[in-house]
């Protein structure tokens, strides 16, 4: 028998269809509500701003009883900055799936996309296209140029799982995790060309317990930067960075005198290809209570690196108020175990510590690192260590 639909109900399916997408579904005896932002108006053209439909989707997922999904079906997306907000009443995830999220052109100077006082939220796939090539332009013209956006943030939040989400185009720094607990990123591409300044993959400062896996970064800029615990009891980070293809710095640290430090990161299983750093330690040539301690790279692979291994306590740029020439960060406990790979430069392995606080307890552990297959050099000044295993370059610790 051939299906035949009643039109003089049309209206009624139809009305039924849009309460279905924000319908609540049950599995194993867990309840979830799902709210589609297409349902509440946004509009898959890439053009028109959509962003009242994703913060009413937010707001009531957040307000749910029970867990729910804020979902984003396929499609181009235009939002301008947005801020998610806490606290929420149960689990929320942000499925974005194969949907591209797009950043207004005109160039912004806070965050695009906000995360914050949020615990208990994942964002599962999807794309951020930040639009940045115009800012970058500009600044690489030398115009008085804003600073620019970051992609996306999260703040002050805790249990916080990011997965499979790519980042392109960022107009400065792509993720920031900033005052967080427990956080997982995994999964992650981030990209951005070699000319774009500032476009840092992935910033985290003033958090502990957080972890990234099976990243792949390629930006401007720092791949992965790690500033300072300003937020946290003796600054305290925790962070294990796992299966990457991207170059890794700790800093720059020191800029402020009362920045706290750094300590407990460990850097494991990383493949370093064409990067200007490898593993890099960085410091402002000014008075500063901060520190670095107790950080290990470990199973690193260095391919044709400018600077494969570097502790840079000189760091000032345009010569701005660095009156001194002297790092008050104090570097200690650092391991490099396992590296191996090659250089673009004869010094491999560059320690240049601060003179008035010198480097400490530098351990270099099995590590062979080779310049056009010749033997590379390595250069300490004010630095403190040991070596065990091969080491080549031979080490210059004192």
């Amino acid at each position: 028998m051939a299906n035949v639909i009643n039109t003089s109900l049309l209206p009624f399916l139809i009305l039924m269809s849009i309460f279905v997408s924000n319908i609540v579904s049950t599995s194993a005896g867990s309840t979830t509500t799902t709210y589609n932002v297409v349902s509440l108006g946004a509009k898959a053209d890439g053009r028109t701003d959509s962003s009242r439909a994703f913060l009413s989707a937010w707001s009531s997922a957040c307000a749910s009883n029970a867990a729910a999904t804020v979902f984003v079906p396929k499609g181009s997306y235009l939002l301008r900055n947005v801020v998610f907000s806490g606290q929420c009443k149960n689990l929320v995830t942000f499925q974005i799936g194969g949907a591209t999220l797009v950043a207004p052109s005109d160039y912004g100077t806070d965050s695009w996309i906000t995360f914050d006082r949020v615990s208990g939220v994942t964002i599962l796939g999807g794309t951020l296209d930040g639009h940045g090539a115009g800012l970058w332009a500009c600044k690489n013209a030398g115009k008085g140029c804003p600073s620019g956006a970051t992609s996306l943030e999260i703040t002050n939040s805790r249990e916080i799982l990011i997965s499979g989400l790519t980042s392109t185009n960022s107009q400065m720094f792509h993720i920031v995790i900033h005052d967080c607990q427990n956080v997982k990123v995994q999964g992650v591409q981030v990209t951005a060309p070699g000319n774009s300044p500032n476009t840092d993959g992935i910033h985290v400062e003033g958090s502990s317990g957080v972890t990234i896996s099976r990243a792949t970064i390629k930006t401007g800029d720092d791949c992965i930067s790690i500033g300072p615990g300003t937020s946290m009891a003796l600054g305290l980070i925790n962070i294990l960075i796992d299966y990457l293809y991207i170059s890794c710095s700790i800093g720059s640290l020191g800029k402020d005198n009362n920045e706290q430090g750094v300590q407990n990161v460990t850097v494991k299983t990383v493949v370093f290809s064409g990067t200007e750093n490898g593993v890099r330690i960085k410091t402002w040539a000014r008075s500063s209570q901060g520190f670095v301690r107790g950080v290990l790279f470990e199973d690193a692979t260095i391919n044709n690196a400018r600077n494969p291994i570097i502790i840079d306590q000189q760091y000032c740029p345009h010569d701005g108020d660095c009156p001194n020439q002297s790092s008050g960060v104090k570097i200690s406990d650092v391991t490099y175990r396992n590296i191996k790979g090659s250089s673009a430069s004869e010094i491999a392995m560059n320690f240049d510590c601060s003179h008035t606080n010198p480097c400490s307890n530098i351990v270099l552990d099995n590590v062979d690192l080779k310049y056009e297959n010749k033997v590379a050099t390595a250069s300490c000044k004010s630095a403190d260590g040991s070596a065990t295993g091969l080491v080549q370059p031979a080490s210059c610790l004192a």
